[in-house]
This record gives structure tokens, C-alpha cells and sequence, in this order.
């Protein structure tokens, strides 16, 4: 009889964390997007910015890479 109980205790503390999880979901990864950019469309310094915060770069490099990315107008190259 106390197996059934916690049997049945766990499925019900299982459903319910499925469905906060499910509840709490923004996207397709769980994550909201920060930022000016959607998350659907990474711009270059959204991009740059999150590798200096992974800390791929530094804080030089992410300033020589951000100030050439504002230094350029934004949008396709014509070829």
C-alpha cells in the first residue's frame, strides 16, 4: 500500500514539474531573447557581445571588432 502511495505521489510532483516547465517556456530553447535584437535574427554585435560574455574574447578585441562593426553601414555588401 505505502509503494502505490509514493508511486503515485511521484507521477503527480513529475506532471507538475512537466507542466510549470512547459507554463515557463519562451521559445524553442526556453530562453527569452535580451537585447535589440529578436531572437530570430542574431545581429553581429548581439553575436560579438555574446562572445566577449563567454569570454571567447577580450575586452580590447571586443572594442576593435565592436568599433569596425559601427563603423561600417549596416546591411548586404553589394558584390
Amino acid at each position: 500500500m505505502s509503494l502505490t502511495t509514493l508511486i503515485v505521489w511521484t507521477l503527480i510532483v513529475a506532471a507538475a514539474v512537466l507542466v510549470v516547465r512547459a507554463l515557463r517556456r519562451d521559445g524553442s530553447d526556453g530562453h527569452a531573447a535580451a537585447g535589440p535584437y529578436p531572437a530570430s535574427d542574431k545581429g553581429p554585435e548581439r553575436l560579438l557581445a555574446e562572445r566577449f560574455a563567454r569570454g571567447e574574447i577580450d575586452d580590447e578585441e571586443y572594442s576593435r571588432r565592436l568599433a569596425v562593426l559601427r563603423s561600417h553601414p549596416a546591411g548586404p555588401t553589394p558584390l
